[in-house]
């Protein structure tokens, strides 16, 4: 099972971004949490995990209204 991530702009449509895989949810999750500033200043907005064809969950990259 390869675990990986899809990139979403800010109108929800797939965008470019790294080609990684990953061999567990728990290393996808740690990839994440080291590369989403990049990922978020070069207009992904949101993320979805995805474990081979099935999205585990998605999250909002951009930060939170105060």
């Amino acid at each position: 099972m390869a675990w990986s991530w899809r990139y979403e702009g800010t109108d929800g449509q797939t965008v470019e971004g790294p080609a990684e895989s990953f061999g567990s949810q728990a290393d996808a999750e740690s990839w994440i949490g080291q590369t989403w500033r990049e990922l978020a200043a070069s207009g992904v907005t949101s993320v979805a995990l995805v474990e081979d064809d099935r999205v585990e969950y998605r999250m909002s990259l951009l930060p939170t209204a105060e």
